[in-house]
């Protein structure tokens, strides 16, 4: 049996890649502390910067302002599975980033170049900075952000699978409009010309369609420790 001990094992960089409502988030949290890794949710801090603009009166619809604004706010992210924090400029936004409304803007902000070179940046640093390894999850780690992951996964689940869930988590969403959205999400993210959603070629893919959410943290897990073995 192989030890999991986080403090002996080697270092291993994991990215977990793939649209929303597949299981991305609460996947690479839990086995991030299973394993004793730290743990960064990449849409978070998208989610984060643009609140940032819509709390300061950025326009939206204009490419060219959310550009010249993409360096203006301190993004802080903590990096345990257990509370994963996020603060813009001091202020604890972990909840307000969640809201529909920044969720509807959040495609058009984060598909503006120098906002993915802002926050591009960042989640190398926090990478490079974990010591005993981490899981990153978001659209484009295995293929932008991190090409050189020990280990890259691309979750998938049918839309239906996808608003089911997404629908449950948001207590009481009517099931096929969230399954537009997502779809319209998708097409947004996979079309845009910088960093699109995309599947890297040496990426793992687990589609969670008729998975529980035990059996895709089991499955991921056990692919990070084969991955750590092989080290």
């Amino acid at each position: 049996m192989e030890s999991t001990d986080a403090r002996t094992a080697p270092a291993v960089i994991v990215a977990i890649d793939g649209p929303s409502g597949t299981g991305k988030s609460s996947t690479s949290k839990a086995v991030a502390a299973q394993l004793g890794l730290s743990y960064l949710d990449t849409g978070a801090q998208y989610r984060a910067i643009t609140w940032w603009m819509v709390n300061n009166g950025i326009d939206i619809a204009d490419p060219s302002s959310i550009a010249d604004a993409a360096g203006k706010p301190d993004i802080v992210s903590g990096t345990d599975p257990a509370a994963p924090a996020i603060t813009v400029d001091g202020t604890d936004v972990a909840g307000p980033i969640r809201t529909q409304e920044v969720t509807s803007k959040v495609s058009a902000v984060s598909a503006v170049p120098e906002v993915r070179a802002r926050i591009t940046e960042l989640q190398r640093s926090i990478a490079s900075a974990a010591g005993q390894g981490i899981v990153v999850e978001g659209r484009d780690i295995g293929t932008t952000v991190l090409p050189d992951a020990d280990l890259k996964i691309f979750l998938t689940a049918s839309p239906e699978a996808r608003a089911a869930r997404r629908s449950g988590e948001l207590k009481g969403a009517d099931v096929a409009a969230t399954r537009e959205a997502l779809i319209k999400r998708d097409t947004a993210d996979s079309t845009r010309k910088t960093s699109p959603l995309a599947k890297a070629a040496d990426a793992v893919e687990v589609d969670t369609s008729d998975l529980t959410l035990q059996q895709v943290i089991e499955c991921v897990v056990t692919l990070v420790e084969e991955k750590r073995a092989a080290k």
